[in-house]
């Protein structure tokens, strides 16, 4: 993964330059927020970038909270191509995660596929979605996104108040209880099954002293956003390192950046299991 940090840079830089070439004003999603984690995990992978309309739509569909329907169609869809991917690899391997999970004794192609695909999908989905949350929470902050600019030094921070910041309320991520345990007056029992509320985790005045406010001086490390314990994602690393790469670039190439439209008229996507922004409209001054 620190190998991939230079890249992450180029491709970062490579998409701004787009941004700064084009007409303001202009979706950061869609010049920014969707393509740069797509590029990386492509790369990470060893998914042909060629291909991303497609498994893009794919996983949209898994992700269908609507539809059951839909999101196994989806999720169908999403094998049948780690399959084909797989298979390939093993003809020509590459220097990438699937070429190194085709190579590993006692995988199968079943499982390397099933292994691949659910790297494709978690590796690009909730990246997309924390780039552009994080990008809204500072456009909508001014006196934090003038703190980034003048002491960049910050961006490492930064990115883990706005990894802790969104997402206050949610569906909650599933878990079953291990053993018996009372919480707040509420018995549970081993086996039960509980929803864990890591957004509500996160804006706990008992751990984050005003946690609706937004402050990227705060130590923020100790968020849930990526889990705890054996359950903590394997992706954190990347993820960072694309958000680090994003708010250390943007802010200094598009100081007078700000929203083109106003908050209330942006709207969150309520048919996919991760949320996040349909669009991101922002101008600027050249």
């Amino acid at each position: 993964m620190r190998g991939l940090r230079p890249r992450i840079d180029a491709l970062t830089t490579q998409l701004l330059d787009n941004l700064a070439n084009s007409q303001a004003p202009a979706d950061l999603h869609a010049a920014i927020a969707l393509p740069l984690p797509i590029l990386v995990i492509c790369e990470l992978l060893g998914v042909p970038y060629d291909d991303r309309d497609q498994f893009r739509a794919w996983t949209e569909a898994a992700a269908n909270i609507n539809d059951r329907a839909v999101s196994e169609q989806g999720l169908g869809n999403l094998f049948g191509y780690g399959m084909r991917l797989v298979e390939a690899k093993r003809r020509e391997p590459g220097d990438d995660v699937i070429s190194r999970l085709c190579a590993t004794d006692g995988v199968s192609t079943e499982e390397a596929a099933m292994l691949s695909m659910a790297l494709l999908f978690a590796g690009h989905e909730t990246t997309v979605v924390q780039i552009g949350l994080g990008a809204l929470l500072l456009l909508t902050s001014p006196d934090q996104w003038n703190a980034l600019r003048n002491d960049p030094t910050l961006v490492p921070n930064a990115v883990e108040e706005l990894l802790r910041a969104p997402g206050k309320g949610g569906g909650g991520i599933p878990r079953y209880a291990r053993t018996d345990m009372e919480i707040d007056g509420v018995g549970i029992r081993a086996g039960d099954l509980v929803l864990l509320d890591n957004g509500a985790a996160n804006h706990d005045p008992a751990a984050f002293t005003e946690p609706d406010r937004v402050d990227i001086t705060r130590k923020a490390a100790a968020h849930l956003t990526f889990g705890h314990g054996l359950r903590y994602c394997i992706g954190a690393p990347l993820a960072r390192m694309e958000l680090q790469a994003v708010f250390s670039q943007l802010i200094p190439r598009f100081p007078t950046m700000r929203l083109a439209v106003p908050v209330e008229c942006l709207t969150i996507r309520g048919d996919v299991l991760t949320g996040g922004l349909t669009a991101l409209p922002v101008t600027w001054d050249r």
